[in-house]
């Protein structure tokens, strides 16, 4: 009997022969039937557990989605002034309201933290990471080459510039400021991760460009999911289109309407044309959630988000 040796990954890298004549292959297929199937019934698949649920702070919410499960990724996106951080405000004051310590990832220092506490964040129990561009490498290449050219190292700056390879390398730093905060996210969503003891972390995107957000790879988001899958941890991330895919496990879109304002002036100084935000109506869908089928009806609520600072 002839026959060819073939490889597989699905013979568990093991070598088998495969019959060449009609009379081997009968036989062979006859001898596979025999053997004892390998297939787990699903009767016998382990079942995960449903990872633990805590409240948003928003009863109406709570409604919608359950509430925000642990050792998850949640996605809230919408359009400027749609409600985002009243969501986040409520999540963090819930959070740290019961002793856990939140961890806010501020990509675009957007935070005001008067706010923050009127809106009954702890902050005792925050740690805010804020974000900016001003140590980035784009940053420091230029004031390397304003040296330069400004004359000092004038040695150097002649090797610099027959240097192809350092020309590169500034060429390669030269980011935007959006994707320098973004770099920075990422390397801070890291060391938080592994450091573990979070009750929440909150990656507040709201602020950076779709067009920068989206060039997030997905294998952070992969690796984040992977980091607090098995964690008490809740990871949170604000922004203005979903940019996570898959890796969420939960995908919230908030809408403004009908936002209201007070029938008064801010002081007696101010322009007659001005008023002070009262209240805004938020309207919340659920797009997404692997924690529950998604009902029949539009999985949609809405509740109003009220200025605190508002007289």
């Amino acid at each position: 009997m002839s026959a060819s040796p073939v490889f597989s990954s699905a013979a568990l890298g093991r070598p088998f022969l495969v019959p060449t004549t009609k009379e081997s292959l009968l036989e062979r297929l006859d001898s596979l039937r025999k053997l004892p199937a390998r297939v787990t019934p699903a009767s016998c698949l382990e079942v995960r557990p449903a990872p633990a649920i805590i409240s948003s702070g928003i009863s109406e919410l709570d409604a919608l989605t359950g509430g925000v499960p642990r050792g998850c990724l949640t996605e809230i996106c919408g359009p400027a002034s749609s409600g985002r951080t009243s969501i986040l405000l409520a999540a963090m004051a819930s959070i740290t309201r019961h002793g856990e310590v939140c961890a806010l990832v501020d990509a675009s220092d957007a935070l005001d933290p008067a706010s923050a506490a009127a809106a009954g964040v702890e902050m005792s129990h925050l740690l805010w990471v804020r974000c900016n561009s001003k140590n980035s490498p784009r940053r420091r290449a230029f004031s390397y080459e304003r040296q330069v050219t400004s004359g000092e190292h004038t040695d150097r700056s002649e090797r610099i510039a027959q240097s192809p390879k350092l020309e590169a390398h500034l060429l390669d730093v030269n980011h935007s400021p959006a994707e320098s905060r973004l770099e920075q996210v990422l390397k801070v969503t890291d060391l938080l991760l592994q450091s573990n003891g979070f009750g929440m972390i909150v990656l507040d995107l709201s602020d950076i460009p779709v067009r920068s957000a989206r060039r997030i790879p997905l294998v952070s988001w992969f690796r984040f999911r992977r980091a607090i899958e098995h964690t008490p941890t809740v990871l949170l991330v604000i922004e203005q289109q979903p940019i996570a895919g898959s890796c969420s496990s939960m995908l919230l879109q908030v809408a403004g309407k009908k936002p209201t304002a007070v029938s008064h002036q801010p002081s007696a100084n101010s322009a007659a044309h001005t008023h002070l935000l009262d209240e805004i109506e938020v309207e919340v869908e659920l797009l997404h959630s692997r924690l529950q089928r998604k009902p029949a009806r539009s999985a949609v609520t809405s509740f109003c988000s009220r200025a605190v600072w508002a007289g």
